[in-house]
């Protein structure tokens, strides 16, 4: 075969190369790293990546350690976030992965893992589709999650309240707070 006559036939197969790269390249969601993307613990969460999260497929995206399920992308998930500190944003306990809430820009939710390092944050917009669950989303994504190194928990106001029985004084001489001290009745002065 002439090279000429080799090159002819080349050309189509380059050209739908090409072209198919190209439809791959143009199928990816387009998301940011975040600041600690390249960190270990985020390669072990992106490996663990479920192909679906309440239904959604798992689609690819352009940046290290993120992920993206719909069509349109209704979740998106970044690995390598700062871990939140301590919030009085509400605090959601799943299966022993706790995230912190935000829901200012409902109907779209962003939830931060809490207690782990890195943390991992996982938008969830529900203007496309309202019957999207985000506990659905966070329970699928929890194997992945739990990768990364726990290092705390979420603390509502029930745990910081909670005194044992025996730490509380009672007064001498009195019954618990609220009654009157102890062999005395109501007072009948005139």
């Amino acid at each position: 075969m002439s090279t000429l006559l080799r090159r002819l036939v080349a050309a189509p197969v380059l050209l739908v190369a090409a072209v198919a790269l190209s439809g791959c390249q143009g199928a990816s969601v387009p998301t940011h790293a975040a600041p600690l993307a390249a960190a270990p613990e985020c390669a072990e969460v992106s490996v663990r990546l479920p192909e679906t999260v309440d239904g959604l497929r798992l689609r690819l995206t352009n940046a290290q350690a993120t992920g993206a399920w719909g069509d349109p992308a209704s979740v998106i998930l970044r690995c390598g976030v700062e871990s939140p500190g301590p919030s009085t944003e509400r605090c959601v306990s799943l299966d022993g992965v706790d995230w912190i809430e935000d829901a200012s820009k409902a109907p779209t939710y962003l939830y931060t893992s809490y207690g782990r390092t890195p943390a991992v944050e996982v938008l969830i917009d529900t203007s496309a589709d309202p019957s999207i669950s985000g506990t659905a989303v966070l329970m699928d994504l929890k194997d992945a999650v739990t990768r990364l190194p726990e290092t705390s928990g979420c603390v509502g106001a029930d745990d910081l309240l909670e005194v044992p029985a025996d730490a509380t004084p009672t007064p001498t001489g009195t019954d618990p707070v609220g009654t009157e001290p102890t062999g005395t009745g109501p007072s009948t002065t005139p």
